[in-house]
């Protein structure tokens, strides 16, 4: 039996790999079938990255310069601070950005936070306690997943205009702060990282339920909060079907709307600065995203992981 020897090409790579990454060759893998799914990761990165990248260039473009140059560099005088000015003026004639950004910040936050404490209660009751109907009750959940929202948009409308949501924000937030994915994943995320036997304890101590849930239950189901939290945000912050049913006033339009009213005017107007409005626009609606993702990045990562091996 000959041992490796630690100058190996193999023994220098292991010492360069993160202890936490393991070699392709260790799963079998031949060196072309490698390289081909590395070529096919590139290949998907750039994909996606690519519209981004066109649109970080084509904010700091005229009009004119936005058809006429090559869309992945810079073309003429930089005019990315004057198209982020025009944000803040109602240059289309619908509305002004700046109010729908704050609008879509108010949404976003209002209804991610009710949507991972809902979410956490749920997923803790339906982990933790056993009652007559639970796993039916927890289907019925998750069968909504499966009902689209065009489906039931002509009730929807019917119904918030019974109870006066049309045109409020509560008719935006309200329905945003029930998650059936949230509760999924809190209930599969405290499956695994909360132990009954400490429950147990702390009841034979005795702590109130409420006190177990707080003091116990939410910080080693963190991780699984703060993926429902960015999961929320994301499915609010890009909503576009439900805003569009219940607002006719463009002051209470979030960005995915007033982006559509902005490229409309600028498809059917006259003005010749609206395509560099919406295109810079576009670009300031997905940078909030991106930051909170990286921002969050570690937890939504273990939080799925977590999800996805104990669901």
């Amino acid at each position: 039996m000959t041992a490796t020897s630690p100058s190996t090409p193999a023994a220098r790579r292991a010492r360069k790999a993160p202890a936490d990454q393991v070699s392709p060759h260790l799963y079998g893998l031949r060196r072309t079938t490698t390289l081909a799914i590395n070529l096919l990761a590139i290949a998907f990165a750039l994909f996606i990255l690519g519209p981004l990248v066109w649109l970080a260039f084509s904010a700091t473009k005229s009009q004119a310069e936005i058809y006429d140059s090559f869309g992945f560099w810079f073309a003429g005088p930089f005019r990315l601070w004057h198209n982020l000015s025009a944000l803040g003026q109602n240059v289309s004639g619908t509305g002004i950005f700046v109010h729908w950004l704050g609008n879509t910040l108010l949404y976003a936050i209002a209804g991610a936070v009710g949507a991972t404490v809902l979410s956490a209660l749920a997923g803790y009751g339906f982990s933790r306690y056993r009652f007559r109907g639970a796993n039916t009750l927890f289907l019925v959940v998750m069968a909504t997943l499966l009902v689209p929202l065009t489906a039931i948009a002509l009730p929807l409308f019917l119904f918030y205009s019974k109870v006066g949501l049309v045109n409020s924000i509560w008719g935006m937030i309200l329905p945003s702060m029930v998650s059936p994915i949230g509760i999924y994943l809190m209930r599969t995320f405290i499956d695994a990282s909360v132990p009954k036997e400490l429950i147990e304890a702390a009841r034979l101590d005795g702590a109130s339920e409420l006190w177990i849930f707080w003091r116990i239950g939410l910080p080693l189901a963190f991780p699984g909060l703060m993926t429902v939290l960015l999961i929320s945000i994301v499915a609010i912050w890009n909503n576009y079907f439900l805003p569009l049913i219940i607002f006719s006033k463009s002051g209470l339009y979030p960005l995915t709307v007033g982006l559509s009213a902005i490229s409309q005017a600028a498809e059917t107007g006259t003005k010749a600065e609206l395509v560099p409005v919406l295109i810079t626009g576009g670009l300031v609606t997905v940078v909030p995203l991106i930051a909170l993702f990286l921002l969050l990045e570690r937890y939504f990562r273990g939080g799925m992981l977590q999800g996805s091996v104990t669901g």
